[in-house]
């Protein structure tokens, strides 16, 4: 079996890391989404709320669990019988920061990081924006995943 975890960082606004996990779909047997709980990072929504949130749209998936959790990516990949890591990249400069990352998951850990491209037309948005222009009253349905809602 398969099994893959997408860390920390997938975020409901960002629909770069909806398809991401879609796509790891196509060669994984399952998927979890880690939601990383750092008590001294500021979030937009509390846990509950993202998880909720994330639930929902993959509710129609059987394949993917979403869990909460702290400390080492590692660790938890270990605690859920993971193999690989799936990280999503926007850029070269993200692409050089995660193969480091995966070198050392790789050599820490014995676990693989699988690295996934965002769409060319979603590199530029990133859930900072999207929540910006929330605050604002403006429309950002185009941007969300699809089944998403505020």
């Amino acid at each position: 079996m398969r099994k893959a975890i997408f860390p920390g960082t997938f975020d409901p606004f960002t629909i770069g890391h909806f398809s991401v996990v879609e796509r790891a779909l196509t060669f994984m047997d399952e998927v979890v989404i880690g939601i990383g709980v750092n008590d001294s990072k500021r979030t937009w929504f509390p846990v509950e709320k993202r998880l909720s949130m994330i639930q929902k749209l993959f509710a129609d998936e059987p394949r993917i669990t979403v869990a909460a959790y702290s400390g080492l990516t590692i660790d938890f990949a270990k605690e859920c019988g993971a193999q690989f890591i799936v990280r999503g990249i926007r850029t070269v400069r993200d692409f050089e920061y995660e193969e480091t990352i995966a070198d050392i998951n790789r050599k820490l850990a014995g676990i693989e990081t699988i690295l996934l491209f965002t769409e060319p037309e979603l590199t530029s948005v990133s859930s900072t924006i999207v929540r910006e222009l929330l605050q604002y009253g403006k429309d950002v349905r185009a941007f969300l995943p699809k089944g998403m809602e505020l």
